[in-house]
């Protein structure tokens, strides 16, 4: 006699083979410490580098060093709050040929990817949003750690021009150059051991 696989049967097959699945462990949350932290930018005008940070931005973390693909990274990055230390030049930077910072006030960056490469090192792919423009981009990250604070810290370039970044005159890379490094450090607390 050949038995009836009902739709109760089933159901029960189903929830049972999810509570047998393991559970995937979730990368703990971690917290910024925005005064221990900074996002600097370098560019060059006229051959000479001109250093600049952002003043304001956060951080939301979940990552465990043993477990990198599990974790995810996002930053939300005030563009107003860009500054080189020239009031004129801040100024200017919030214009519409710049950052745009009215209709444009957050620059962001999401994880896509976390790769170890030992050594407390790691490869973090992403889309970098600027000025309403979205690029792929590939950060290395070292991570190291003191106490109970772990300190990532990294470098890596754009093209301003990509991101409509210093346009109309200023789009003349003999005058700005259009490759610019962005650095930076980030102070966490609650990140696993390394």
């Amino acid at each position: 006699m050949r038995r009836r696989f009902t739709l109760p049967l089933m159901l029960l097959a189903v929830a049972g083979a999810v509570a047998a699945a393991p559970a995937r462990a979730q990368a703990p949350a971690a917290k910024l410490l925005p005064a221990q932290s900074e996002i600097g930018f370098v560019s060059k005008q006229m051959g000479v580098p001109v250093q600049g940070q952002f003043k304001k931005f956060d951080a939301q973390v979940s990552f465990d060093p043993k477990q990198p693909a599990g974790g995810k990274i996002a930053f939300a990055i005030d563009t107003g709050s860009a500054t080189i230390g020239d009031r004129d030049t801040d100024a200017e930077m919030k214009k519409g040929d710049w950052f745009d910072t009215v209709k444009f006030p957050q620059a962001t960056f999401q994880s896509t990817a976390i790769k170890a490469l030992g050594g407390g090192k790691f490869e973090v792919a992403g889309k970098l949003a600027i000025k309403g423009s979205s690029r792929d981009v590939l950060v290395p990250v070292t991570l190291t750690q003191a106490g109970g604070t772990s300190t990532a810290t990294g470098a890596f370039a754009i093209k301003r021009l990509e991101f409509k970044i210093g346009a109309g005159d200023w789009g003349d890379t003999s005058m700005v150059a259009d490759e610019v490094q962005v650095k930076f450090k980030l102070a966490l607390t609650g990140v696993g051991a390394l």
